[in-house]
């Protein structure tokens, strides 16, 4: 998951103010009264970094532990989509409540106790995983569990918007590298426990990775709080009478719809329909995640060389063709060439995009739900419980073209962005 962020200048002493009554920068930094930056904290910034490893085995073990649960033995699809959705609307709650309960509670406790209630979610489900169990209490435990993830990736956002003034480049490619091999360790565990481990130990191993976290929280420095000034409810309607904002929304449902419904469906789809084991469907979202990570280092060695619209397209075409693919392949060697040219064209997709157009909207910002752009961000969490039901109609087989529509859907909405970003600045010329 990309996480860029745009590098502003100073503010004035005339700068806007944000509802605590401090000055703000584009993005909702606060500075002191003499117009400073808040100091760098770059100790806690780095210490607070680790967290989006964390995040990203929460927000990625439901696809790899599905499994695990035996639903690749039958085809209760719907079900599985509800565990998706349930998972959704507790990140979407967590998040809330995180923004009211930071500036109580403090950074540093606020991480340490999301990461103790998410250890003990898991623990929950392994509990829960100990014999046949009807579905509605692992909903709730998966709720529990999305709350506590939001909780931690929305404040890790506020501990290291100092780091991403000083150096925005170095703090995005370390913070999705993590982000990317929490996802990656993930699957690699469970497929690596799958054989070898009963389903509660494959939970509590995985539990174990928040109580780390939860402890080294709980135990280090200070974590100094920076505000983030959302837009105001009059600013979010009058982004719906903006085309851009309406098509990179659009576009933000779709490309994250898009990444999420490949990692929560891959197994399932692999499992079932090209009769792989568990172990090979399971690795093959591991190679998905490694593609995803690779992906963004190529595109990092490729920025200076090539042009970045050239690589938009490049990469939104690619993508289309591995979704194709993927959804159309009887083999595994069409499976692993569909998944490596999905993670590697996905992985520059979305900051290709927001590289394009975030001057015109500098209060956007991915980790925090606000204004117009949070209808995109939730719409495309809630992709992976949606295609559940399309599955339990259509067959599991039917998943995978939903990403290739969306692919469709991304490149035209590419070159919609593209068009209108020209017609608005030759209008601004004259």
């Amino acid at each position: 998951m990309e996480v860029p962020m745009r590098e502003t200048g100073w503010i004035s002493a005339e700068e806007p103010r944000d509802n605590l009554g401090m000055p703000v920068i584009a993005q909702g930094l606060p500075v002191s009264a003499s117009g400073r930056r808040p100091t760098l904290q770059a100790a806690a910034g780095r210490r607070a970094l680790g967290g989006f490893f964390l995040s990203g085995v929460l927000f990625s073990f439901l696809g790899a532990v599905l499994p695990a649960w035996g639903y690749h033995l039958h085809s209760d699809h719907a079900t599985v989509g509800l565990y998706f959705l349930f998972l959704t609307f507790g990140i979407y709650v967590g998040a809330q409540a995180c923004h009211w309960l930071v500036a109580r509670t403090g950074l540093r406790a606020l991480l340490a106790v999301a990461s103790g209630v998410a250890s003990a979610g898991l623990l929950t489900l392994a509990y829960l995983s100990t014999a046949p169990q009807p579905p509605s209490p692992r909903m709730f435990a998966l709720f529990v569990v999305g709350c506590a993830a939001a909780m931690v990736n929305t404040a890790i956002f506020h501990a290291i918007s100092p780091l991403y003034q000083h150096d925005p480049s170095a703090t995005i490619n370390l913070s999705g590298g993590l982000f990317g091999l929490g996802c990656l360790a993930t699957a690699l565990l469970t497929a690596g426990a799958f054989d070898f481990y009963t389903v509660p130990s494959m939970f509590i191993l995985l539990a174990v990775i928040p109580f780390y976290f939860a402890i080294g929280f709980a135990v280090g420095g200070p974590i100094a709080y920076t505000p983030h000034a959302f837009p105001s409810f009059q600013k979010a309607l009058a982004d719906f009478k903006s085309p851009g904002a309406i098509l990179f929304a659009l576009l933000l449902f779709f490309q994250f719809g898009n990444e999420w419904a490949i990692a929560g469906w891959l197994p399932l789809f692999l499992i079932q329909q090209l009769g792989m084991s568990p172990t090979s469907g399971i690795m093959l979202l591991a190679l998905y995640w490694t593609a995803l990570l690779a992906g963004r280092i190529a595109a990092q060695a490729l920025l200076h060389r090539v042009r970045h619209s050239r690589m938009l397209m490049a990469s939104v075409l690619a993508a289309l063709l591995g979704c194709v693919l993927l959804s159309m392949t009887e083999k595994m060697g069409g499976a692993v060439a569909g998944i490596i040219l999905i993670g590697g064209s996905f992985s520059s997709i979305y900051p290709l995009t927001v590289e394009s157009i975030e001057h015109r909207f500098p209060y956007y910002h991915p980790g925090f739900f606000g204004g117009i752009f949070s209808l995109g961000l939730l719409g495309g969490l809630l992709t992976p419980g949606v295609l559940g039901f399309v599955a339990q109609q259509w067959g599991v087989g039917k998943v995978m073209l939903i990403p290739a529509l969306g692919s469709v859907m991304v490149c035209l909405l590419v070159l919609l962005i593209w068009l209108e970003g020209r017609l608005t600045r030759g209008e601004a010329k004259q």
